[in-house]
């Protein structure tokens, strides 16, 4: 039994740095689909839904049909929050740098723990030092180049609240995905952002349509790989680890982006990028291996 756990522990974990590598893709396609921000948010959300929801519909009709109005309202408070990460963080980038922007979203681990506290769970000693150093290494990543403007301020308000958005959307998945089938969860989640994205849109005039087929590729990748093998495989850990633990894991997304875009682009990491992405990895370390003395068992 004992070696039993010890399996699925690693295989969660394995799960968790591949649901990494696969958002790490995401800064990548953005750079070469050249389409508004919200409008990549929205497809790859549209294409997403598409894909899991006639599972859900035709495997877990039933279960669908017995969700409670409760349950079904929470799941669509989720996704709204996760339309609003989205439309607060990548606009943010219009404003601020991206090193600020970066910095800031990455503090989403600080309010899951807020939130945990707050809710009366436990947060580790561990896992507190582990998102202190991560932190410190996504502020040397940054460079230390946080604008002081007015423009610059609210660009950095910006991406605090979609930390703030991501931190509320993370704690919700692991209280509803005790209860509900992932699919069934994912479907209410993605389609009710996308819904929520796509009046955004409409307000603000951004245009749905009108890319070359090059950029609708990128936005099926972005629905594949960030959203599906990313997202959805973060919700899927959600009913089995700590959020702090899955929210300090994503903060490597830094790291794999840089890699990737070394591999890309021939892009070579800053010394300090280097040297910051060290410090997100050993917070990660100590942050998983903290959190886990209070950890959830996993049946």
């Amino acid at each position: 039994m004992e070696r039993r756990h010890l399996d699925r522990t690693v295989v969660l974990y394995v799960a968790l740095a591949g649901g990494v590598v696969a958002v790490s893709f995401s800064a990548i396609f953005i750079r070469l689909a050249h389409a508004p921000p919200l409008a990549m948010a929205f497809w790859r959300n549209v294409f997403a839904t598409a894909m899991v929801a006639p599972i859900a519909l035709v495997r877990y009709r039933r279960e669908l049909r017995a969700l409670s109005r409760r349950d079904a309202a929470v799941a669509a408070l989720s996704g709204l929050l996760l339309a609003a990460h989205f439309a607060t963080w990548i606009p943010s980038l219009s404003y601020t740098t991206v090193a600020a922007s970066t910095v800031l979203v990455t503090a989403a681990p600080v309010f899951v723990a807020i939130g945990q506290r707050w809710m009366g769970e436990p947060v580790s000693r561990g896992a507190a030092l582990g998102i202190a150093i991560a932190m410190a290494g996504a502020v040397i990543v940054s460079g230390g180049d946080f604008g002081v403007s007015g423009r610059a301020v609210y660009g950095d308000v910006l991406a605090m609240l979609g930390a703030i958005f991501a931190a509320g959307y993370f704690l919700i998945g692991r209280n509803l995905r005790q209860r509900l089938h992932l699919l069934v969860y994912v479907t209410i989640v993605y389609a009710t952002c996308t819904v929520a994205l796509g009046a955004v849109m409409a307000v603000g005039g951004t245009n749905f349509t009108g890319f070359p087929a090059g950029t609708w590729g990128l936005f099926l990748l972005m629905a594949l790989g960030p959203q599906i093998l990313g997202h959805t495989v973060f919700n899927y850990l959600l009913r089995d680890l700590d959020p702090t633990v899955v929210t300090v894991g994503i903060m490597g997304e830094p790291v794999g982006a840089s890699l990737l875009a070394l591999a890309i682009f021939g892009e070579v990491p800053s010394w300090w990028t280097a040297v910051g992405g060290a410090f997100i990895l050993a917070g990660i370390y100590v942050a998983v291996t903290g959190q886990r003395e209070v950890a959830v068992p996993v049946e």
